[in-house]
């Protein structure tokens, strides 16, 4: 795979970079760590938000603002949503997908009721983009990877998901049910084939997980792919999106590109 050369790369918050992506449509993300961009010492590790270049025509640029860890509540709490709304111009787009730190009630900083505060926040999302002439798209959040015993896959965002598909009508904002994506997609692959996507490693595989790795939430660089095509495949209003790219069933890992460092950590 290659990590600082070649390959797409999803572009990050900074002044310099938000200014070249206006000379393009740009679509951003606001995430969490499942759609967060990787660095080269994460490798194979990668999320959706990073792959998305992928599935999008050149003249689209892709400005990733994703931060693992973060929740609605502390990705606007912190300013990260303000840094967005800074950059963002009349005709973008804004990805908007939160939930797996929402559901951490214990923690004040991140954990928001589904059906109060994890709406209103998120509604912080969908009026600054309007009142910039962008245009949001809420993202119910991807699923885990959770089989039983017998090799059935279960839910795992409890009532999150439905609280943002009834924004997303109240709100009349287009909505990309990742959970309800991801769960077809986990369901038809099954317990072992899911490994591939998801950051399952044996020990030695990798030089930067030396002891190997069984992670059931975030992705090696195939999920993330895979998981990007959902996003753009299910997002009918995504400027730019590349119908050739999505309906080839073999896109390499190594089209993404890893910075040498987390650029929303950096």
């Amino acid at each position: 795979m290659r990590a600082s050369l070649g390959g797409v790369a999803a572009g990050v918050l900074s002044a310099p970079v938000a200014a070249q992506a206006h000379r393009r449509t740009t679509v951003f993300v606001a995430g969490d760590s499942t759609a967060a961009t990787y660095a080269t010492a994460d490798l194979p590790r990668a999320g959706w938000g990073q792959a998305l270049p992928a599935f999008l025509r050149r003249d689209v640029a892709v400005v990733n603002g994703a931060l693992s860890g973060a929740s609605s509540k502390s990705f606007a709490d912190l300013g990260r949503l303000d840094l967005i709304l800074d950059a963002i111009r009349p005709g973008d787009t804004l990805l908007v997908s939160f939930g797996h730190n929402d559901e951490k009630i214990e923690d004040p900083a991140r954990g928001t009721d589904p059906w109060t505060t994890f709406q209103d926040y998120l509604r912080l999302y969908l009026d600054g983009a309007r009142a910039a002439e962008a245009h949001p798209i809420l993202v119910t959040p991807v699923e885990r990877r959770r089989f039983r015993a017998d090799g059935t896959p279960y839910l795992s965002h409890g009532e999150y998901p439905d609280a943002m598909r009834a924004l997303a009508e109240q709100t009349r904002t287009p909505l990309i049910d990742l959970t309800a994506l991801s769960f077809a997609l986990w369901s038809e692959l099954g317990p072992e084939p899911t490994k591939d996507c998801f950051l399952w490693l044996d020990a030695g595989e990798s030089p930067n997980y030396p002891d190997g790795v069984a992670d059931n939430t975030h992705f090696q660089a195939h999920g993330a792919i895979e998981v990007a095509r959902l996003v753009v495949a299910g997002g009918c209003t995504i400027p730019g999106r590349d119908q050739r790219a999505l309906h080839d069933p073999s896109v390499p890992d190594d089209v993404l590109t890893w910075p040498a460092t987390r650029p929303a950590e950096s």
